[in-house]
């Protein structure tokens, strides 16, 4: 009986923990502010996101080095003599910000990422309607992939979306779920949309 009820009592302090580590959250957390991609041609980057897709440029600040020191790889984990020659913000609509970085570095690798390839990503933006989206981005010369493409089945019932390529190869999409989506009928928790941003 003795062993019957430490053994509950250590079961339950250890699901306890359990509990609470799943709980946790980097203090004074409040959402994304930023992605940041590094671009090969700032110029053209800059242009591609505010005369393309439609997004207002803030701010531009650099260069940083350090000629003589770590401080680059003791700041970012990159080569010691790697050179942020510019950093551009740009806002998007109702969402986070990207950071476009131009960087140099002895070890600068030219590899943009498939979405399969791990370390790949893509920025998705709201859009009202993802056929204009399409048509649009065709007659500005976008490369777009196959859609739009209505998702009909599982919890991302209700959204359409269109895949397309900055003219470097960074993945976009353009998404939209007018209606919702089927997982938020129930759910405890609902994803934050720049189509409802008080929410």
């Amino acid at each position: 009986m003795k062993y019957a009820i430490r053994n509950t009592m250590l079961a339950a302090a250890l699901l306890g923990s359990m509990s609470a580590a799943s709980a946790d959250t980097i203090p004074g957390m409040r959402g994304h502010d930023h992605t940041g991609i590094t671009v090969p041609d700032m110029k053209q980057a800059v242009d591609f996101f505010t005369e393309v897709v439609g997004c207002k440029k803030a701010m531009s600040f650099g260069p940083f080095a350090d000629d003589k020191g770590t401080f680059m790889q003791d700041l970012l984990g990159v080569d010691p003599k790697a050179v942020i020659e510019e950093i551009t913000l740009v806002r998007c609509g109702y969402g986070s910000n990207i950071e476009l970085f131009k960087y140099t570095a002895p070890d600068q690798k030219d590899a943009t990422p498939k979405n399969s390839d791990i370390g790949g990503y893509h920025i998705a933006f709201y859009v009202d309607d993802v056929a204009a989206a399409k048509a649009y981005l065709d007659a500005k010369g976008v490369k777009t992939r196959m859609g739009p493409l209505p998702v009909k089945e599982g919890p991302a019932a209700g959204q359409t979306i269109l895949y397309f390529q900055a003219p470097w190869g960074l993945q976009l999409e353009a998404i939209s779920y007018p209606e919702g989506m089927a997982y938020e009928k129930g759910a405890e928790t609902v994803l934050w949309s720049p189509k409802s941003p008080e929410k």
